[in-house]
């Protein structure tokens, strides 16, 4: 396991970025992982996303977007949980037993949306330089965003944060969902 500890990180943080490095190295140590949620807006839906788990256990780090802020932290934390003890989550593999009859799959974030999405993050990894996964979320019904049946506005509200904004990792239908 990689420590972070504040003494690591660049002077150059503002005050208020060392009180975030704190309380994200704190929750990890303490949980395991830091969750830190970014409530919908005006642009979109809501988010949240995991900080220090690359840092703490060598896993990428995970988003997932457009669920309920409470559901979307329990899901991080079983990905956490599962990945920190081995479990390996590939793109494009279909996982049901997250939820109840909601599978869920994964894909890698391309870097370019990191500052959007995992902003915060950057105060542990100051360059940038960390894996992240999306978690995405089919419906109930097992429709996936990128379906020509998804609900309407399924693909907005859960966008896919590739560089394409289609999985890239692989061919929907062929082998992934």
């Amino acid at each position: 396991m990689t420590a972070v500890t504040t003494e690591t990180t660049p002077d150059v943080l503002a005050p208020e970025d060392h009180e975030l490095l704190e309380w994200i190295v704190s929750e990890a140590e303490r949980r395991g992982n830091a969750v830190i949620s970014v409530p919908r807006d005006d642009k979109g839906s809501g988010y949240c996303f995991t900080a220090c788990v690359w840092a703490m256990h060598q896993v990428p780090e995970a988003v997932v977007i457009g669920l309920p802020e409470q559901m979307a932290q329990v899901l991080l934390d079983a990905y956490v949980d599962r990945a920190a003890t081995g479990g390996a989550f590939v793109p494009g593999q279909v996982v049901e037993d997250f939820f109840d009859g909601v599978p869920v799959t994964f894909e890698q974030v391309n870097p370019g949306h990191y500052p959007e999405f995992l902003g915060s993050a950057f105060v542990v990894y100051p360059e940038g330089d960390f894996p992240a996964l999306q978690i995405i979320v089919a419906t109930p019904e097992g429709k996936w965003p990128w379906d020509a049946d998804a609900p309407e506005g399924f693909a907005q509200w859960q966008p896919v944060l590739t560089g394409s904004g289609r999985p890239e990792s692989w061919t929907p239908g062929v082998d992934g969902p």
